[in-house]
């Protein structure tokens, strides 16, 4: 007998928690490096239940609109709605409109309006931008699609101050170019999906070789870009956090360009994870250890 364990799982892939975990970490970095007075545990809560919100709205939204797609991909053909356990349809939609607007008004009504916007500008880059009119079209689609994450950033950093400040826009600038990289390392070891069902992906439009000087490119911008938050206020733990990060992810992308292949793009993958992990945890603990 298999009772609930099935459901949950699909709920955490439809509604891609895990991502939406991550996002909502990264508000709260935005937060962290934010100047001004501290939120509240009651503010805190809300912005953190509002990016959970927004974040699994768009990952909804991204599963169920390209349920066909993931039909046909070895990686995403046992996802709900592509293997067809789920049957997508108006209530769906309905649900994931709902979900976002609770997600929105939220933050709207208990934070302020400019966090309210970013967090519906990132669903939207994400679950439209992206998924709608990118993917399929074009090579450049995770480059400006790299802009959700940054957003969470900015919503969390508005939830203190809505004027923007330095360190909060430096921050939404590293996840912006940590993105591409990121996903880049994924879709080397799903590039021959890519390829035959025609979705533009780096790999599958430029192979291997160039991909991994290109992730290469970008993890030295942003093992660069990561410490200046350092110079606009930040402390050590941040600065040692960001170094670290950045010096594991520029050596592994080092060893993807010497030899493309999956091993080597899985372990980038993974470097990526934990350079991100790294900055986020740091800007919190330095915010609360160092005040």
């Amino acid at each position: 007998m298999r009772p609930t364990q099935p459901l949950v799982q699909h709920i955490v892939s439809v509604f891609k928690l895990r991502i939406a975990v991550v996002i909502a970490l990264s508000a709260l970095a935005g937060v962290a490096v934010a100047p001004g007075a501290p939120l509240s545990p009651a503010q805190i809560l809300v912005l953190t239940v509002a990016v959970l919100l927004s974040s699994g709205a768009a990952g909804a939204f991204n599963q169920l609109f390209e349920r066909d797609l993931d039909a046909l991909m070895v990686r995403t053909r046992r996802r709900p709605f592509a293997s067809g356990e789920w049957r997508g349809g108006p209530l769906w939609w309905a649900l994931i409109l709902a979900i976002l607007a609770l997600g929105v008004g939220m933050a709207g009504l208990v934070l302020n309006a400019a966090t309210a916007l970013y967090l519906f500008l990132g669903a939207f880059t994400y679950g439209v931008v992206y998924t709608v009119w990118l993917k399929r079209r074009t090579v450049w689609n995770i480059v400006i699609g790299g802009l959700a994450g940054s957003f969470a950033v900015l919503a969390g950093a508005a939830a203190v101050d809505p004027s923007p400040s330095a360190a909060p826009l430096v921050l939404a600038v590293v996840l912006f170019l940590w993105t591409p990289p990121h996903f880049w390392s994924l879709a080397l070891m799903a590039k021959d999906d890519y390829a035959a069902n025609g979705v533009p992906m780096l790999p599958a439009v430029k192979g291997d070789a160039f991909t991994a000087w290109a992730i290469l490119v970008h993890a030295i911008a942003l093992a660069v870009l990561a410490v200046v938050p350092f110079f606009l206020g930040m402390g050590w733990i941040y600065l040692a956090a960001a170094v670290v990060g950045g010096a594991g992810f520029v050596r592994t992308s080092l060893a993807l360009v010497r030899r493309p292949s999956r091993a080597t793009a899985f372990a980038n993958f993974k470097s990526s994870l934990l350079q991100l992990s790294l900055l986020l945890v740091g800007a919190m603990g330095d915010a609360a250890l160092l005040g």
